[in-house]
């Protein structure tokens, strides 16, 4: 660690700052277990997804039998589970190549 340099602010507070830099190198094989969570993020994505297709079916059917008995609060019921439905399969396949991106973007931050 380096010597911290000292600032003296007008209410005569000292504040240490310390001048040094971090890395950060995610290595998901560097810790014990990583293989078993690894394990249980895809099962709970597929989890995600079968849950996903059942919201989705239960709105297609809401949707269908609120537009044929002209109940047009339950098909907007169901066309909006539809659409929750398709953007949370959406959202845990895009995940990791999201996750990625972001990670890559904040790392070439100077």
């Amino acid at each position: 660690m380096t010597k911290p340099s000292v600032v003296v602010r007008a209410e005569h507070w000292v504040v240490p700052q310390f001048h040094f830099s971090v890395q950060l190198s995610p290595t998901p094989t560097a810790i014990p277990g990583s293989g078993a969570l690894q394990t249980l993020a895809n099962g709970l994505a597929g989890w995600a997804l079968i849950g996903a297709m059942v919201g989705l079916v239960v709105g297609a059917g809401l949707w269908a039998v609120g537009a044929h008995a002209q109940n047009y609060q339950q098909a907007n019921v169901g066309r909006r589970a539809v659409a929750a439905s398709l953007g949370a399969a959406l959202l845990v396949g895009a995940a990791p190549i999201l996750v990625n991106f972001f990670f890559k973007t904040g790392s070439g931050i100077h």
